[in-house]
């Protein structure tokens, strides 16, 4: 099995949590913020459904410098959960390919990740897909099913039973 393949099994679980989890975002509570310092509801989804493009950027990029960007930065302006769920479609659809087509010698490859002369990471490509990317991505959606729990939203059941529902694997 090839590098890809295990972590294509992964992709495709989490893209499916994040989209069961998107799925439930009420159209009127996108202002909804449960601190000061927390991202607003609408922002947060935003950012889940666009995340899959940073892995395509770890996958197709041969290094990210965060003082001289050469991709756009994503737009994480609400508009509908529909827009999120259009959005994390054709990240998710881009993302995959790359990954689907990447070599092992590519993913071992190191990626350099700067901040101008700053070297943030020098990390294999796979290293850094799974840590920037993917536990980013997990970790977002995971905050907002707190963010449902909050709202009184029933939260998805994505490893096991939540409070709200019964875990059937998919």
């Amino acid at each position: 099995m090839s590098i890809a393949e295990v972590l294509l099994a992964d992709f495709d679980i989490e893209i499916a949590n994040n989209r069961r989890t998107l799925e439930r975002v009420p159209e009127d509570k996108a202002a909804y913020q449960p601190h000061e310092k927390s991202m607003r509801m609408g922002r947060l989804a935003k950012h889940c459904a666009t995340l899959p493009r940073f892995g395509y950027y770890i996958m197709a990029d041969e290094g990210m410098d965060l003082a001289n960007p050469t991709r756009p930065q994503p737009d994480l302006a609400w508009r509908s959960r529909e827009d999120c769920l259009r959005q994390l479609d054709q990240a998710a659809e881009q993302c995959r390919a790359a990954l689907a087509a990447a070599s092992d010698e590519r993913l071992r490859a190191v990626w350099p990740f700067r901040f101008g002369e700053q070297v943030l990471s020098q990390s294999p490509r796979l290293v850094i897909y799974r840590q920037l990317f993917f536990n980013h991505m997990v970790h977002h959606v995971a905050q907002l099913g707190v963010y449902l729990r909050l709202n009184g939203i029933p939260v998805p059941a994505l490893y096991g039973p939540s409070a709200d529902e019964q875990f059937v694997p998919r």
